[in-house]
């Protein structure tokens, strides 16, 4: 007699449209191993092409924006995602299939506007901006900016609490529904991001890691993020607990065999090893 088949339970599918990072710590890579982790099933949508390592970003080449849109395509009428995150889009050409595809896609999309590498490498150019503002944002269900991301789309520099709240609210009015100031930059004992909810602003603290193993913490934020909300977990639980995961992974980085011949400042991943908790936290309330 034939044993009896186990059926899986449905595995809830999240999609990165992003650029890819060969050394595996950002972008495409570290989404990908993040949905892993989360318990997800992770698809990807390739944007950009870079030649990077933990020292650094030697190379970008954009794709072809009607490669990404076969992309989407195909991912799209065969896995269909429970939601979606964007980093690295590279052209304003790109921008516009992304926004047009997000217009006829009803999920959650999580905009991380990437503007620039760890390593300082501009990753979309001036357009590309622009049309991240106007033509992404508005069908944003959450936008991730950093201090420096958030100033160009607020127009102002965010370099403290007040500068940061304000301008949440100010790239809400872009039409995001919801906005996350990541507060990597502001300094501080505490590591402060913002989250503007509801008309509310939510902030979130975590001690400050003094650690050279920050490279792809946008990414991986902003992908565990996007993982828990195809999880159909509520935005404000799914942003709270993705900044508690990465605090651990960034307080127990991954011991790698990296090589000694190449030069300049390395930057090292965070440890997307790292145990998910399945115990929901409890949300700050808004202040």
């Amino acid at each position: 007699m034939l044993a009896e088949c186990y059926v899986a339970p449905m595995t809830s599918v999240a999609l990165t449209i992003a650029g890819s990072d060969p050394s595996g710590g950002a972008g495409v890579q570290a989404d990908l191993k993040t949905f892993h982790q989360h318990g997800v099933y992770g698809a990807s949508v390739i944007t950009l092409l870079t030649v990077q390592n933990t020292r650094g970003v030697s190379r970008v080449a954009v794709m072809d924006p009607s490669l990404v849109r076969e992309q989407l395509e195909a991912v799209v009428a065969d896995l269909p995602p429970a939601a979606a995150k964007t980093g690295a889009l590279g052209t304003a050409a790109i921008v516009e299939v992304v926004a047009d595809a997000a217009e006829r896609l009803e999920l959650p999309l999580v905009v991380d506007p990437v503007m620039i590498s760890k390593h300082g490498a501009p990753l979309v150019d001036e357009a590309a901006r622009v049309a991240i503002r106007e033509r992404l944002l508005p069908r944003a269900t959450l936008v991730t900016p950093n201090a420096p991301e958030a100033s160009w789309l607020a127009g102002f520099d965010v370099v403290d609490r007040h500068s940061a709240r304000e301008a949440a609210q100010k790239i809400a009015e872009l039409g995001a529904w919801a906005v996350l100031l990541k507060g990597g930059h502001l300094g501080g004992a505490q590591a402060v991001d913002y989250l503007w909810i509801n008309g509310q602003i939510v902030e979130l603290s975590a001690p400050r890691i003094d650690s050279p193993h920050t490279h792809g913490t946008g990414c991986t934020y902003s992908a565990a993020i996007t993982a828990r909300l195809a999880l159909a977990e509520p935005l404000l639980t799914a942003v709270s607990d993705a900044k508690g995961w990465l605090t651990e992974a960034i307080l127990a980085p991954p011991r790698l065999p990296l090589g000694a011949r190449a030069a300049g400042a390395r930057v090292g991943p965070v440890n997307h090893f790292t145990p998910v908790s399945r115990r929901k936290s409890v949300p700050p309330e808004p202040r």
